[in-house]
């Protein structure tokens, strides 16, 4: 008996025989062979006690006649390929769900399994049950935890833009395709198996489900873009019909009488539980939730949710529908975020995303058989599957016409809108076992799910780059500021104990009538336990809904600054909830639209009043690598070390900030000065400037360069007595380390440029750095072996590709505003000597 493939969905039971117990497993050969026709169902029996221990090595057993052992190679060898397809595929821009199905088509009858011998060692019918199950129970927790992590009260806020986009697509798609597939039926000959479902396969087109454009644009990192946002608000429109669809087809589905009564019937116990999810479940998940107010939630409720996933996949499986549709609705009910949808995800995301999820997708992939595939259907599904894709696409175009959305911005959102997944793998499966499809069929979809993702996520990778606004960009440094613009400094605040220092920055930078501050926060939340990304700007004494008590603090300091320098300073306040990997675009994007002049980042490590020193998040640093990579002005990262100090604020006016700079030579440590140059205008703030001399090199052009900028410094504050320059002529690093040394402990707060690439004073000494980001200097400040109470600010003057726009000297009078620039490619790095104080 040759079986080429076993469906999803089998059925199983036992007998009696001589006092021995077996199970008969119920299968459906799918493919046609010499001693079975298509559809024939093969009885396979089993002796459930097959595991016993003399079943291995040492008494000349096969270890493989084991339930067990079968289950853990079956595992160990699709997530091994599938891990080794994905190396290979990566470099590609290929995306994980390709390598997972891949790695499931190796061992089925597309592959390996071809061949008999190899399928009846590797994969034989008497292990598919177990295997199945478990990745029917990874595919159900997969749903319950996607849909945790949405919110449905966002739906009702979703903008205009997004329901027409949404509708326009679901529309459109639905009825394209839909009657070309009555076309097709009508007027080409096809074999029977895809003349009866080819109306159904044009159907299925029309779904755009929000769980597959969400690994789709968290894969690309654009989650939390402008276009992302839009394509994930539109996809979650258009997902609430295809899921009440999909619900009235499995009822339609389960009524094979066609009485009008039984299909009531299953509606009803629809109904049913999803008013037991409402009614019951919800409120005592609340209560759980209640219970846990200002601790960690309780092992036990986690376990009783857990239970109540399985509850009510088991009675959507009793009432006629996917075993899927009741997690869905549940996970739906979950209050999102933290505590209880953070512990959530703590405890299963792993799990499920990563373990149990691809098993799902490689057992697809372990059905799929293309051979058995004919050309004749391949190019009519061919037809349906491209005709979708390009109405998915002009839909969106249409309704981003009428809404003035750009069209390339309508292009990429209608690529994105494409994407299939694991619940359009699910539905064909529903249906293969269902009788509705045949494996030819069946293969005919996965393919396409195949080719469409291979084709559409490189190809996103390679159209859209959501910084490539970035690079004819204004030239918005504190450099290139007039000397009566105001100064826009942008903060991100990760929590409240950075409050201090930022609001001493603030303040520090000297707000007045004739050079005002504008101050732009950002407070930075790590999207926890959600599924979209959330960027908010604050109304007037108003905070986001779901933002902590720090979020509030830090709103109430931002006021209170604004109101300490009424007339002189205004404050803008925002919040950017989303992952940290793509948390850079959501910086970048405000500094852009609010023009700041310099944008200052947290450091990810934060010192603790004992001096030891706990890394935040490692996440943090490969955000703010980004950022200094990307961003449209000046950065600046600050390393705050004010909890050792416990330094008053300086809006009181009654201390004095002592600040030094630290000037090696180079665009950034120019950046540093005159930053800290117009400091010194504050008349709390002193001022002094720690320049480093190489011996011998007095001559050199870009001393002369240093020399003038220094000069013009001095020239500006001659009158000011907290303004003070100091020489020291040195011979190389250790002689700069050994006299920041004995310095650093006089100030408050200390600024040093990040790049000194072209000092002879550094060179060799980056091979030693662990923080890449800040620099030569600022690494060895921010070691933890560098005992200081100071903190430092560490400053990157504006690259545009990652390298500083060319420039000439220019004398102060003849500073302009910031003006657009196109920047070539070779634009090289130089250092200027033109400032504005």
């Amino acid at each position: 008996m040759r079986l080429s493939s076993y469906s999803l969905f089998s059925s199983s039971s036992s007998y009696n025989h001589n006092n021995q117990l077996f199970h008969l497993f119920s299968f459906t050969n799918m493919a046609p062979g010499p001693a079975f026709p298509n559809g024939t169902t093969i009885l396979v029996c089993q002796d459930p006690h097959s595991h016993n221990h003399d079943r291995d090595i040492w008494h000349l057993g096969n270890p493989l006649f084991s339930p067990t052992c079968l289950l853990f190679m079956q595992i160990s060898l699709t997530a091994i390929v599938s891990q080794c397809i994905d190396l290979c595929l990566k470099p590609l821009g290929q995306s994980s769900l390709v390598s997972q199905i891949l790695g499931g088509m190796v061992f089925g009858p597309s592959g390996l399994g071809h061949e008999k011998a190899l399928k009846d060692v590797l994969f034989p019918m008497r292990g598919a049950l177990v295997f199945e199950t478990i990745a029917s129970l990874g595919l159900m927790f997969f749903f319950f935890i996607m849909s945790v992590k949405m919110d449905p009260a966002t739906l009702i806020k979703t903008e205009k833009q997004a329901i027409t986009i949404g509708l326009s697509v679901f529309s459109f798609t639905l009825a394209i395709p839909t009657g070309l597939s009555l076309l097709l039926k009508k007027y080409v000959y096809m074999d029977k198996g895809l003349r009866d479902s080819i109306t159904i396969i044009a159907i299925s087109q029309a779904l755009t489900v929000f769980i597959c454009i969400r690994i789709l644009l968290s894969e690309l990192k654009i989650l939390n873009t402008d276009t992302g946002r839009l394509a994930l608000n539109s996809a979650l429109s258009a997902d609430v019909i295809g899921f009440t669809m999909m619900m009235v087809m499995f009822s339609i589905m389960q009524n094979k009488g066609g009485k009008i009564l039984s299909l009531l019937w299953v509606i009803l116990a629809l109904v049913a539980i999803f008013l037991l999810i409402i009614y019951v479940m919800r409120p005592l998940i609340l209560w759980f939730l209640k219970q846990s107010t200002g601790k960690p939630v309780d092992e036990f409720y986690i376990i009783c949710i857990f239970v109540f996933v399985l509850i009510v996949g088991f009675l959507s499986e009793i009432v006629g529908q996917h075993f899927v549709m009741g997690p869905i609705i549940l996970g739906l009910a979950v209050p999102e975020g933290p505590p209880l949808g953070t512990a959530l995800l703590t405890k299963l995301e792993t799990l499920c995303m990563v373990f149990l999820y691809p098993m799902f997708l490689a057992v697809c992939g372990l059905q799929t058989n293309v051979f058995q595939i004919n050309f004749r259907s391949l190019w009519i599904v061919s037809i349906i599957v491209l005709t979708s894709c390009v109405t998915k696409v002009g839909a969106v175009m249409l309704a981003g016409y009428y809404n003035n959305i750009p069209m390339k911005d309508c292009c990429v959102m209608g690529l994105i809108l494409n994407t299939r997944g694991a619940p359009e793998l699910c539905m064909y499966n529903v249906w293969k076992s269902s009788k509705l499809l045949t494996e030819k069929e069946f293969t005919l979809l996965v393919v396409s799910v195949i080719v469409i993702n291979a084709i559409l996520t490189p190809l996103l990778r390679f159209i859209y780059d959501p910084f490539q606004q970035y690079n004819s960009v204004r030239r918005c440094s504190i450099q290139y500021t007039k000397n009566e613009s105001e100064l826009r400094v942008m903060v991100c605040i990760h929590n409240n104990e950075n409050i201090p220092t930022i609001i001493n920055l603030l303040e520090a930078s000297h707000a007045s009538s004739e050079s005002s501050v504008v101050a732009i926060a950002l407070i930075l939340n790590e999207l926890l336990g959600r599924s979209r990304p959330l960027l908010v700007a604050h109304q007037h004494h108003e905070i986001l809904r779901s933002a902590s008590c720090s979020s509030a603090q830090i709103d109430n300091a931002l006021r209170q600054y604004a109101r300490q320098n009424e007339g002189c300073a205004s404050v803008y306040s925002f919040t950017s909830m989303s992952e940290y990997d793509t948390m850079h675009g959501d910086i970048c994007r405000i500094s852009l639209e609010m023009g700041a002049n310099i944008l200052i980042i947290p450091f990810h490590k934060r010192w603790e009043i004992d001096g030891s020193v706990e890394v935040i998040s490692r996440s943090m640093q490969t955000m703010n690598i980004r950022v200094l990579d990307r961003a449209p002005c000046s950065v600046g990262i600050l390393i705050d070390r004010s909890i050792l100090s416990g330094f008053p604020s300086l809006l009181s006016g009654r201390v004095e900030y002592n600040v030094a700079v630290l000037f090696i030579g180079g665009a950034d440590d120019a950046e540093a000065l005159v930053y800290t140059t117009r400091m010194a205008r504050h008349a709390s703030v002193s001022v002094t400037v720690i320049r480093f001399l190489l011996f011998g090199e007095e001559n050199s052009k870009d001393r002369k360069h240093d020399s003038d900028l220094i000069d013009e410094c001095r020239y500006y504050n001659t009158a000011n007595r907290r303004f003070d320059i100091m020489e020291h002529v040195v011979r190389d690093g250790v002689e700069i380390s050994t006299t920041i040394r004995r310095l650093i402990d006089y100030f408050d707060l200390v600024i040093v440029g990040k790049e000194h690439s072209e000092s002879v004073l550094l060179q060799g000494h980056d091979e030693w750095s662990e923080c890449k980001e800040l620099g030569i200097i600022g690494d060895m400040l921010a070691s933890q072996d560098f005992v200081t109470k100071a903190s430092v600010l560490v400053v990157q003057q504006q690259r545009v590709r990652k390298k500083l726009i060319k420039h000439t000297v220019t004398p102060m009078t003849n500073q302009r505003d910031c003006t657009v620039y196109n920047v070539p490619n070779d634009a090289a790095p130089r250092s200027s000597v033109a400032i504005s104080v």
